[in-house]
């Protein structure tokens, strides 16, 4: 790779300034002063900043529970980022692999690996969410066969074109069901089981794809994910 490169993605340094390093001659690869920003290095080799020797950090994978009240955005408008609630190296790179809205807790990807966010998130591959909800009203068995039917049919939303691809919506208790989708349409759970007739109090995502949500991690606590976690959705 071009060394700015390398030396942006091992230091806290930009591209811009990185290349400002190498005019000022601080930067140096196996032994000998480098200037050239496009000089192609690898990571076998003894690059140094200022004499200290470097590496990269690599791709990193999170999984965190996200509590209620902080959004999914590097640029928060009103609450808390989620990147607020992590202590890690170059925080900067990270970003949230899809979103979760504000009032919704739950399994929250993060990572600085923009193929696998894309892995994860693109609409091509059908990653099926899980969400577990607590409804506002009492659900019969027969309106849960009825809008188990609902949902595997597709519901079309108020200010949608056309209606959600086939969902599963399962009762669990008297108020508390769980709903599967492939998409992630603004707010779509709340406005699936609004449009069938309920309301949501809590809602709590438990897994993305093949990945649940870690019963050990307390809200706003996260995990670097496992070699075989991060695999599962290659």
């Amino acid at each position: 790779m071009r060394l700015d490169r390398f030396l942006s993605e091992a230091t806290e340094l930009t591209r811009s300034q990185a290349k400002r390093a190498l005019r000022q001659l601080e930067v140096s690869v196996d032994g000998e002063t480098v200037r050239d920003a496009s000089r192609q290095v690898s990571d076998t080799q003894d690059i140094r900043w200022q004499g200290s020797a470097l590496a990269r950090i690599g791709w990193r994978y999170l999984m965190m529970h996200k509590p209620v009240g902080v959004e999914c955005s590097l640029r928060p408008a009103h609450y808390p980022s989620v990147m607020s609630l992590i202590e890690i190296e170059q925080i900067e790179r990270l970003h949230p692999v899809g979103r979760l809205d504000v009032d919704t807790s739950g399994l929250l990807l993060i990572s600085d690996d923009g193929k696998w966010t894309h892995r994860v998130t693109s609409p091509n591959h059908a990653c099926e969410k899980r969400y577990r909800a607590t409804l506002g009203e009492t659900l019969s068995a027969d309106d849960a066969v009825r809008v188990a039917k609902q949902f595997a049919e597709g519901i079309m939303l108020n200010g949608d074109e056309k209606p959600t691809k086939p969902a599963i919506f399962e009762a669990v208790g008297e108020s508390e069901v769980i709903v599967g989708v492939t998409e992630g349409r603004y707010h779509q759970i709340r406005r699936m089981l609004t449009a069938v007739g309920y309301t949501v109090e809590t809602l709590h995502r438990e897994s993305i794809g093949p990945l649940s949500l870690d019963p050990e991690l307390a809200p706003g606590e996260c995990r670097h994910l496992r070699p075989e976690e991060v695999a599962a959705f290659e």
